[in-house]
């Protein structure tokens, strides 16, 4: 008998996949709100992608401004120099933010797995999610009363044990310091309830039994916490390595002031469009960069993705 006595007719194919629908209704419909939004915040907006290749004008709007072909990339590639130190500094910041933030969000998330108080648990956690909520406004501000040169308190404090006081303000490498400790004081609480809530459900047996043979609290957290939250920090890497090339103009604006003393390593992307282009009115400039960060995104994606695949087929996303 042939091998095509073996495939499901489609009528009996259809018929599955509609009792496969009434099954789970429930879900579909659950899942419908999602998927609506998805589609008309996500998906439509794509045809925007047309400004990219147009001299957009406000008379004419997105379609009925006159085609520019490749032009508005060529401005910005016309300027290397600009447009490798903006990649290299969006490239360098986010790993930085990534390696950092993953580090302390972990180490905050063992630390509470340890404890045993689920009262001074609950209160930790909220004091740590809180600044996740404070815009890069306020944070610029504060960190303005602590590093300005003349009144700030961290000069006060160098001045009154005998050091000279630091322009901070005018120290682009010594930004990216703060800038990384920035980030971590704002999403490493975040991050940490996250990872908290992983090892939340992990079976006890696991440590019961390793406790049993001996095991002291340091090989608790090496052999079994750490190995089993690997898929998760695998996971959210590669989901954050798509906005790789996507920097926090918020951040740079509200920590920096835009001060173009910074911008040797403060001009990310996203920061040298807004200065070239949104301030200009360049809107097809700006989606021109827009579309290179998201090609680049997928591109970074798809190659963790498969070096993920590589350590473990478990923690590919696709």
């Amino acid at each position: 008998m042939s091998d095509e006595a073996f495939q499901p007719s489609k009528p009996a194919s259809a018929k599955r996949r509609l009792q496969m629908f009434r099954n789970d209704s429930s879900l579909f419909l659950l899942a419908l709100p999602g998927v609506i939004v998805l589609i008309l915040f996500a998906y439509l907006p794509m045809s925007g992608l047309i400004l990219v290749f147009k001299n957009y004008n406000y008379n004419g709007g997105i379609f009925g401004s006159p085609w520019a072909g490749f032009s508005n990339f060529e401005f910005f590639f016309s300027s290397m120099d600009s447009a490798i130190r903006a990649t290299r500094n969006t490239v360098m910041l986010n790993v930085l933010y990534m390696i950092t933030g993953t580090f302390f969000s972990v180490a905050i998330a063992i630390i509470l797995n340890e404890l045993k108080s689920r009262s001074f648990i609950k209160i930790t956690q909220s004091v740590m999610f809180f600044p996740y909520f404070i815009s890069w406004i306020v944070i610029g501000a504060i960190l303005f009363s602590l590093l300005d040169y003349d009144k700030g308190v961290m000069n006060r404090l160098l001045e009154g044990i005998g050091f000279q006081p630091i322009d901070w303000y005018s120290n682009p490498w010594l930004f990216v310091v703060i800038l990384v400790l920035a980030n971590i004081w704002k999403s490493a609480g975040y991050g940490a309830i996250i990872y908290y809530a992983v090892l939340q459900g992990i079976d006890t047996s696991y440590y019961e039994a390793a406790r049993i043979d001996g095991a002291s609290r340091m090989q608790l957290i090496t052999r079994i916490t750490l190995p089993l939250l690997i898929p998760s920090i695998i996971l959210l890497t590669l989901l954050s390595i798509g906005g790789m090339l996507k920097g926090d103009l918020s951040m740079i604006m509200g920590v920096t002031f835009l001060n173009p003393l910074l911008l040797p390593t403060t001009d990310i992307i996203d920061v040298y469009v807004y200065r070239t282009a949104i301030r200009s009115g360049e809107f097809g400039f700006a989606s021109a960069i827009t579309l290179y960060q998201s090609v680049f995104g997928f591109l970074l994606v798809l190659i963790a993705n498969k070096l993920a695949g590589w350590y473990d087929k478990e923690s590919k996303l696709f």
